[in-house]
């Protein structure tokens, strides 16, 4: 493709990523980073300029500061397709994906390629060559890798505390300038506690003295700067009534726990929220492991059976997932209706130790680690 669209949300590794290619790539690639004024005034006749720079790679860091650049693009890009020059032009980093995806589907649809740099996986840290890194830890900390790589508990808590604090006072306020962030901080800390539960705007609204609309606005910003995610229940034609509220997560376990004020391993597992931390934990990275063409979704009847996560793929469910932090779990009735409702190409309970095994009628347990190994194969 001409161009494609990083995004992520902020401190996850885009810039670094992208100074990386840009020092691969050589002379011939330029990096701006569009918060900084002098950046911003080298691409005043961004026409000009990215018309001269043929066979280079343009890196443009936060490019939504300037959503006048997507048309200007998009006449560098056909003008160099006609030339024959089709693919390796433009690396768009930004931080919000919902609003970054308009901005450049409206002039760049058919040129780009999307892509969303998630928080580091369990199979990217966990390895020999890193002793002492175990999923606990990177469960606590979560996957930002300056928490995650912290000389200490307390150090990659404050480093997350700080984290909240310049989403609040800077991000918000720059995204959303008629929002309130006190409201937002206190709606962050109300999900926290929420993890994983279904979405009840009501209850949100009465808690923050808000309108529902209100609480909508406030969600979507949230998961436009891919802090939440809303998982959509399974909504087959099933001749049973199913459950159709989404449920809510905070994306990074290490963001769920600052928000809770648990610093350590004792501090979490001592917490209520501890089973909802880690099916939310492991949800994120199948679907970070899972690529785009697996579709993620719960299950869940009127009766209660449920299925923690459900892949479907091509319109086929392929798979049906329990998450069990214990390190010897059982099959669920949940899990069995599930399975016997959705028919899935293959079922499997993630667990919190090591290995796997057959748990009878076509069930697999198997770690986290090993889980992300199946959904790359």
């Amino acid at each position: 493709m001409p161009g494609v669209v990083l995004f992520g949300p902020r401190q996850v590794g885009k810039t670094t990523l992208a100074h990386a290619i840009v020092a691969e790539w050589g002379g011939d690639a330029q990096y701006f980073d569009l918060e900084r004024e002098r950046d911003r005034r080298r691409l005043d006749d961004a026409d000009a300029y990215l018309r001269g720079q043929v066979g280079q790679l343009t890196v443009l860091d936060e490019v939504h500061r300037l959503p006048g650049l997507f048309p200007t693009l998009r006449g560098v890009i056909d003008a160099r397709r006609a030339a024959g020059d089709r693919t390796g032009q433009f690396l768009l980093l930004g931080s919000a994906s919902l609003e970054l995806q308009r901005q450049a589907g409206e002039s760049l649809a058919g040129r780009v390629s999307y892509l969303e740099l998630a928080p580091v996986l369990a199979s990217e840290y966990v390895s020999p060559e890193r002793p002492g890194a175990s999923v606990d830890t990177l469960w606590l900390r979560g996957g930002f890798p300056d928490s995650l790589l912290a000389d200490s508990d307390a150090l990659s808590f404050s480093w997350r505390e700080d984290f909240v604090r310049s989403y609040l006072e800077r991000d918000i306020p720059m995204f959303a300038p008629r929002t309130s962030p006190t409201a937002i901080g206190r709606l962050w800390r109300m999900l926290a506690h929420a993890q994983g539960t279904p979405l009840n705007k009501a209850r949100l609204a009465g808690s923050l003295e808000v309108s529902a609309p209100t609480i909508t606005a406030y969600l979507d910003l949230l998961v436009d700067l891919l802090l939440v995610r809303l998982l959509p229940p399974w909504s087959g034609n099933l001749a049973k009534r199913l459950v159709r509220t989404p449920k809510v997560f905070l994306r990074d376990s290490g963001l769920v726990h600052a928000l809770l004020g648990l610093t350590t391993r004792d501090d979490l597992l001592g917490h209520p929220v501890v089973g909802a931390s880690w099916e939310g934990f492991v949800i994120e990275q199948l679907i970070a492991a899972a690529g785009s063409q697996r579709h993620p979704m719960y299950f869940r009847t009127a009766a209660g059976a449920e299925a923690d996560l459900v892949f479907e793929r091509a319109g086929e469910v392929e798979m049906v997932i329990e998450i069990k932090r214990s390190s010897a779990p059982g099959v669920s009735a949940g899990l069995r209706v599930a399975i016997d409702d959705l028919r899935p190409e293959r079922a499997f309970v993630v667990h919190g130790g090591e290995g796997r095994w057959p748990m009878g009628n076509g069930v697999t347990a198997i770690s986290l680690l090993e889980m992300l190994q199946e959904l790359d194969a």
